[in-house]
């Protein structure tokens, strides 16, 4: 079992993640704050761009096959090398999402 090292790009925070383990399940048992919601790689919620390294994700529904290449959904992302990650970065389908139903809103509201 290889164990590899996680940076957070502008935080200051790493860990060292098990090529076995997510990193959402590290961040947690070390107490790092890192956002989350429904765990099985669907919402979004815990994605950060890969700035560094590989991962492993095959389970990570909620991004398309180009995002996968570029974004870790943390809580299904298991290391192949050690990683840069920035928290603050989400991928664009998450930004259409967001523009969508922000664009929807509003109109349903008129009628």
């Amino acid at each position: 079992m290889t164990d590899y090292t996680v940076e957070f790009v502008g935080t200051g925070e790493t860990i060292t993640v098990s090529e076995t383990d997510t990193i959402l399940r590290r961040c947690i048992e070390e107490g790092i704050a890192q956002e989350y919601s429904c765990r099985v790689g669907m919402c979004l919620a815990c994605s950060a761009e890969i700035v560094e390294g590989e991962v492993t994700q095959p389970a990570a529904h909620g991004l398309t096959e180009d995002e996968k290449e570029k974004y870790a959904l943390t809580c299904m992302a298991r290391p192949q090398s050690d990683l840069k990650l920035d928290r603050g970065e989400y991928p664009p389908s998450i930004e259409e999402d967001v523009v969508e139903a922000n664009a929807d809103g509003p109109a349903a509201a008129d009628d």
